[in-house]
């Protein structure tokens, strides 16, 4: 679409360039059709073009060149994006004390502007992010989350404006919960730490419940997100806890790796044991998902290298049997361990004695319950797709796009991607444009009319 039908030229098959172009685009057409209009109009205007036009999970974060930063969540608010200030007047405090009540939150939850404000020492500073951990590491003060369908516009004078485009039902990927999000973070008024938590306590229960005369001598954690789920759960087994695996910081997720041989080459990389930690015991190995089964397998055989008389498995997330597309990288339904697999068969593929996964409405109501909200803005539903298959923007599994999907994401062709292969036709990223430089656009691809010459995405006009 950006490419055929507005003429854009596209370096790069990141879905957030495409984003990019069609905001430009709109921006451009409500200036044109509203000349007289204030700029904050012509954004949100422009956004909520967008948001119509794309399905999907997003959160983008636009500065645009003399006038000003706007930032926006997608309709269903998948993706996650908070946003914080402090005082701009060199106060060593930094934060300001925020008062829904007070003088500085007016009712929409957006701090005053400076034109509202009676003296010119109480301007902000404003940070977004997608976490709220970054606007406590550089001393901000977190405001709220950016609402599901929410555009915030911060002017070059310091005024914030928010507005509405188009919003539907809350429904913010649960993954984040469990795996992507650091526990120190708020997420739509959720502890990550807290959810984590209380995911321990429920798998620990259904381990009493579904192996009422288990084994176990040590619950032992995947590091570093499985943590906080597997302390839980061994104080609900009364079991000890104990780090059987030490990690190296160094190498990356394994689960989007590409290729098979890579990923479980990487494994061994990644963690080292301790030997003395399963030497003749039955083991419990806490992870916070299963994927393809890669990390899993090469786990459970370095605890028994280890000297671990049996080692069973728990995941503090459901099996994992579809893919996710809303902006993480699960593959496709084949290369997913839990595909078309009961627990039996999953254990049986990784070599574990057992393996047992947490039910999706237990992984629902860890978060539930720990969310403070009024009741007024409380979380009711996720995107629970990889899970579930049940996709909030109205996909069907089975439909043409999935089969697209399966047919960019599987192993083959990241390999042939990574090698270079498929060129044009296969979206490859590393084949650059014609007079492109070094990947970035030069404005000599601009093809469009003479209207429209010399225009660049993000100028002030």
């Amino acid at each position: 679409m950006v490419r055929e039908d507005i003429g854009r030229h596209v370096n790069t098959d990141s879905d957030s360039e495409l984003l990019l172009n069609l905001f430009a685009e709109h921006l451009m057409a409500s200036k044109q059709k509203k000349k007289d209009a204030d700029m904050s109009e012509n954004i949100f205007a422009a956004i909520t073009a967008v948001m119509k036009e794309c399905r999907g999970g997003y959160a983008g974060l636009y500065l645009i060149n003399g006038v000003g930063l706007v930032g926006f969540r997608d309709p269903h608010g998948i993706r996650p994006l908070v946003f914080g200030c402090r005082r701009a007047d060199g106060d060593v405090k930094g934060a300001i004390q925020m008062n829904v009540n007070g003088n500085h939150i007016n009712e929409h939850g957006i701090p005053q502007s400076p034109t509202d404000m009676e003296h010119a020492d109480k301007k902000l500073d404003f940070v977004f992010s997608s976490e709220s951990v970054a606007i406590d590491t550089l001393g901000f003060q977190l405001v709220r989350d950016v609402k599901q369908g929410e555009a915030i516009f911060i002017d070059m004078k310091g005024n914030c404006h928010t507005h509405i485009c188009h919003q539907k039902s809350l429904s913010p990927c649960i993954f984040e919960y469990v795996y992507f999000a650091r526990p120190d973070s708020i997420m739509d008024g959720v502890s990550v730490y807290e959810t984590r938590l209380k995911m321990g306590v429920k798998l620990a229960e259904r381990v009493l419940t579904k192996y009422p005369d288990h084994d176990i001598d040590v619950v032992i954690p995947i590091p570093d997100t499985s943590r906080t789920a597997a302390l839980q759960a061994a104080y609900r087994l009364n079991k000890p806890f104990r780090e059987g695996f030490i990690k190296n910081r160094y190498i990356a997720r394994t689960f989007i790796m590409p290729g098979q041989e890579t990923r479980r080459k990487s494994v061994r990389l990644k963690l080292n044991t301790i030997k003395s930690e399963f030497k003749g015991k039955n083991v419990l190995l806490v992870d916070d998902s299963i994927v393809r089964g890669t990390t899993a397998n090469e786990i459970v055989q370095m605890a028994r290298d280890a000297g671990a008389k049996k080692v069973y498995f728990s995941s503090a997330a459901p099996p994992i049997r579809y893919p996710n597309i809303y902006g993480i990288d699960i593959p496709t339904r084949h290369e997913l361990i839990a595909y078309q697999r009961e627990e039996a068969e999953i254990a049986k593929k990784i070599g574990c004695d057992w393996v047992l996964f947490q039910e999706l409405q237990d992984l629902k109501n860890s978060i539930l319950e720990v969310e403070k909200a009024p009741m007024a803005e409380r979380l009711k539903e996720f995107d629970t797709s990889c899970f579930s298959g049940t996709y909030v923007t109205g996909e069907q599994i089975g439909d043409a796009y999935f089969e697209n999907l399966e047919n960019l994401r599987n192993d083959d062709a990241k390999e042939r991607r990574k090698r270079g292969l498929d060129g044009e036709n296969g979206n490859g990223a590393n084949k650059r444009a014609v007079a492109s430089n070094n990947g970035c656009e030069s404005m000599s691809n601009d093809q469009r009319g003479d209207a429209h010459t010399g225009v660049a995405p993000l100028s002030n006009h």
